[in-house]
């Protein structure tokens, strides 16, 4: 499990002023983030490749009670594949804190089926991963029609790990499903050297029903925290989107590789500094409770 000293190192700026931090802190809802533990009764898929640490999500609500992050979104990690019992299972022994989206396999016929019988289960969308590469064709195949429909049927978000170059793939499915939201994560992990390719995603906002994690950032730099230079393409994010299409997101534990989960937190806090009062509160929480309501 993630050890003591670093979960202090995450916490210690808030603590050394909790009563202000309790004032000031805006409502935050972190709409990325993974857990997963070593437990029998919930093995890793075969041929998984689980960090050292687990993630349980005890030791996340420490994280998330200390920073003033009032609930989260769970994104099934990989680790278990097209197993969700895990995630379920965790939504089930903390209810109210978490929504949770599943995985499917999406070269599965009944993936549609699988889907609906998840959504019956209480989780609340489903997330594609197309790899760049050959791999990810799929994303341009016969089955996305109808898995594609029955998460626009189930009323879901279809949530999207994909690279910068597969959003033109998308296109075609968002525009047969236009009531469906569609979100993209970590901003489609557009190279900054590579501004030419935003494009592909700012083309996106024509359609007002896909939304954008401006997550990762520390991923995407090439400059020391704040990471001013991933920022700036945060702001051609942001003029094309508008803020209530825009969610923050620690992508925990993931992002432990570049910072503790406070920094993360204050991050988009205190540092992306042409947001106003009002961005901020549809971006820390606005967007996310539309997509995934949490009742707050």
């Amino acid at each position: 499990m993630l050890n003591r000293r670093r979960f202090l190192a995450s916490t210690v700026a808030l603590a050394a002023h909790p009563l202000a931090a309790a004032i000031t802190a805006p409502l935050m809802i972190d709409s990325h983030v993974h857990v997963f533990e070593r437990n029998p009764r919930f093995p890793f898929a075969q041929g998984a490749h689980p960090p050292a640490d687990d993630a349980p999500p005890e030791l996340l609500l420490q994280l998330m009670a200390a920073n003033h992050v009032a609930r989260t979104v769970l994104i099934q990690v990989i680790h278990y594949r097209w197993d969700n019992s895990y995630l379920l299972d965790v939504l089930h022994r903390f209810p109210g804190k978490f929504h949770g989206v599943c995985r499917v396999n999406p070269e599965d016929p009944d993936a549609p089926d699988h889907l609906s019988q998840h959504t019956a289960d209480g989780l609340r969308g489903v997330r594609l991963s197309p790899a760049a590469t050959a791999d990810g064709d799929w994303i341009r195949g016969p089955l996305m029609k109808p898995l594609w429909q029955r998460c626009s049927q189930l009323k879901i978000p279809m949530t999207l790990l994909a690279p910068i170059t597969r959003m033109p793939d998308l296109v075609p499915l968002i525009e047969a499903n236009p009531e469906l939201t569609v979100v993209i994560d970590h901003m489609a992990d557009c190279p900054l050297d590579r501004p030419d390719q935003l494009q592909f995603l700012l083309a996106l906002a024509r359609f007002p029903r896909v939304f954008v994690k401006i997550s990762d950032l520390w991923t995407l730099s090439h400059q020391a925290y704040p990471y001013l230079d991933a920022q700036q393409m945060v702001r051609k994010i942001y003029d094309a989107f508008g803020p209530r299409r825009l969610m923050w997101a620690t992508n925990w534990p993931v992002s432990l590789k570049q910072l503790p989960y406070a920094k993360l937190v204050e991050l988009y806090r205190d540092h992306i500094g042409f947001l106003n009062a009002e961005d901020r509160q549809e971006i820390f929480a606005g967007t996310v409770q539309r997509i995934w309501p949490f009742g707050l």
